[in-house]
């Protein structure tokens, strides 16, 4: 699941075949060759798309002068657009309502931005590493040293360059290497992320003294022999030297980073996060050749630099632990709760705070004779931030962080959803009415949604009911904040609980189908096996969307009642959406 501050995306996968129409060469005669044999029976359409193809390019040959120079351009343009006609002129299932007034509602995507901050956070936070910080004065002065001011910057300014040039360069690799379709799988995997939270664990393990990550000291070596050349590659090796020797303190900084992008699915995400990081590195190393005066504000090395590597282990144990929650929510594992995620989290942030404080040493620290201002307000921001979950064991919904923590239908004692709104959606359907996948699934809020949309849509006839169909994902974000922060307010559950009939289709689960209910779809072109692809398709191939949340209002005749929206945390917006789907209702009913 693929996530930014507005929508969630669900992984595709694609598969495909194409026609190669060639000539012989010795008589001319226009062939047809078959890449891939086809998975789904031929249809009468793809039948008659391959006539098409065979006859334009009979007509094309027939204008050349030559046979062999036979253009196939124009017969694959056939099917591209009567595949793209087909596609703009699909309604909505019982309704005449066209698809291009159900617009996909999507926020500007932020993603790169997003992977930019936070690979630019993670750059500030490498230079006060004890690899880094004390070769700033060391690097600065050789700069400073130079026969003019003008040369010096001008040398400051390249070596920062090349810093930037050789982060970027590594995020361009892993894109080169696992391309966009990879990065999109890895977010629900369940392999890669587990891996991810291994890899996140034996990072922090190294931030903790355990062992260092490091490469191969002939590598800097021959690296350093290089920079003692001089001139623009001299500074270039310089550079890769310092990437090299500080890769045992920036290592799991971008490890983390390189995750957290794929995890995104973005493209270019590698290489963007690649370039905030590197930018903020070389950041200091530019303005202190500038304005070396500046240099003198600087603490001075010592034990300090080592707390920012065990500060940083501790956040790193604390994200490992939501890769490993998608995984079991999406395959329905049930080990990892919201209150076990909780508890963890409660440990590691206590624990960080009495590291702070100094109750807690590791083997490589230094004594602690007293605190500094700036410790002492990162454990009292830390206690609190640990005190502030502990009410979440009971089932406080932790609004501020409710995005990133398994969500709320997932905790065996929650004394908050007993009380929010008791008996609020007993007149919506009791306890005996069947529920398709419901053994498998907990409703947020104690709310009682049907998890099928044909069983839904049935009892939304039986009682006279509008109905609300929420497209989520176990690992959607979004989709948690939503239920977590907008649903509880008072106008919005209670038309949710009383004057809808909700149905929740998760497009992610990874559960599979009856045989007999398993399909192959025209729409995607692809095999349909589990839960999470049925409704994934549904979603996509009736209206035209594949982000989530999205919310849609129908009638129990399926005709729609308002415009799909996204995630909206206005909780008097979306109650104003849900109004406007039942004022819609009235007056049609």
């Amino acid at each position: 699941m693929v996530c930014d501050d507005q929508q969630c995306l669900p992984p595709t996968e694609v598969e495909f075949d194409f026609n190669v129409i060639g000539v012989s060469k010795d008589n001319g005669v226009v062939t047809e060759k078959v890449n891939k044999e086809e998975k789904a029976p031929k249809t009468a359409e793809k039948e008659e798309n391959e006539v098409k193809i065979l006859a334009k390019a009979d007509d094309v040959q027939e204008k050349e002068e030559k046979p062999s120079e036979v253009k196939v351009e124009e017969a694959e343009k056939i099917v591209i657009e009567d595949s793209v006609g087909k596609a703009d002129d699909h309604i909505v299932s019982g309704s005449d309502t066209p698809k291009e007034e159900i617009e996909d509602v999507q926020e500007e995507d932020n993603s790169l931005w997003a992977i930019f901050v936070a690979g630019f956070l993670g750059g500030l936070a490498a230079i006060f590493m004890p690899c880094i910080f004390p070769m700033l004065p060391l690097t600065v002065s050789y700069f400073t040293k130079q026969a003019s001011k003008g040369s010096g910057v001008g040398k400051a300014l390249i070596y920062a360059l090349s810093i930037i040039v050789i982060y970027v360069v590594l995020g361009l690799i892993v894109t080169v290497i696992f391309g966009a379709a990879a990065l999109n799988a890895l977010s629900t995997n369940g392999i890669f992320n587990l891996v991810f939270f291994l890899l996140l664990v034996v990072f922090a393990a190294s931030f903790f003294g355990a062992f260092e990550i490091t490469l191969p000291t002939s590598w800097s070596n021959k690296l350093d022999s290089k920079a003692d050349r001089g001139g623009m590659i001299g500074i270039f090796f310089m550079a890769a030297t310092l990437a090299i020797v500080s890769f045992s303190c920036t290592g799991p900084i971008i490890g983390a980073l390189l995750v957290q992008a794929a995890n995104m699915g973005e493209l270019m995400g590698p290489a963007v996060g690649m370039f905030g990081f590197s930018f903020a590195l070389a950041i200091p190393f530019a303005l202190f050749a500038m304005f070396p005066s500046w240099m003198q504000a600087l603490p001075k090395s010592g034990g300090w630099l080592n707390s920012v590597k065990v500060v940083l282990g501790f956040l790193e144990l604390a994200l490992a632990l939501k890769f490993l929650s998608n995984v079991d929510l999406a395959y329905h594992w049930e080990w990892f709760d919201r209150e076990v995620f909780l508890v963890l989290w409660i440990v590691i942030f206590g624990m960080m705070g009495l590291y702070l404080i100094g109750k807690i040493k590791f083997a490589h620290d230094s004594a602690l004779n007293y605190l500094s201002f700036p410790r002492l307000t990162l454990a009292v921001v830390t206690f609190s931030f640990a005190l502030y979950l502990v009410p979440g064991l009971w089932g406080a919904p932790l609004t501020a962080v409710a995005a990133f923590l398994p969500p709320q239908h997932t905790q065996d004692f929650d004394l908050y959803t007993a009380t929010l709104n008791p008996g609020a959606h007993t007149s919506k359907a009791d306890d005996s009415e069947p529920r398709k996948y419901g053994e498998i699934f907990h409703a947020p809020l104690g709310l009682k949604p049907f998890y099928d949309y044909e069983e839904g849509l049935n009892y939304a006839k039986k009682v006279g009911k509008p109905v609300m169909i929420d497209f989520t994902g176990h690992a959607c974000v979004n989709c948690r904040k939503m239920e977590a922060t907008v649903w509880p307010e008072p106008d919005v559950y209670s038309k949710i609980a009383n004057d809808y009939v909700l149905i929740q289709l998760y497009v992610d689960d990874k559960t599979d189908l009856a045989e007999e209910d398993q399909f192959y779809s025209k729409y995607s072109k692809k095999d349909i096996e589990t839960i999470g692809g049925k409704w994934s398709d549904f979603q996509a191939s009736v209206y035209n969307a594949n982000s989530q949340p999205f919310y849609v209002l129908l009638s129990p005749d399926e005709e729609l009642l308002a415009k799909p929206i996204g995630a909206i945390y206005d909780a008097d917006k979306y109650a104003a959406f849900l109004n406007s789907g039942l004022e819609k209702y009235k007056e049609r009913k």
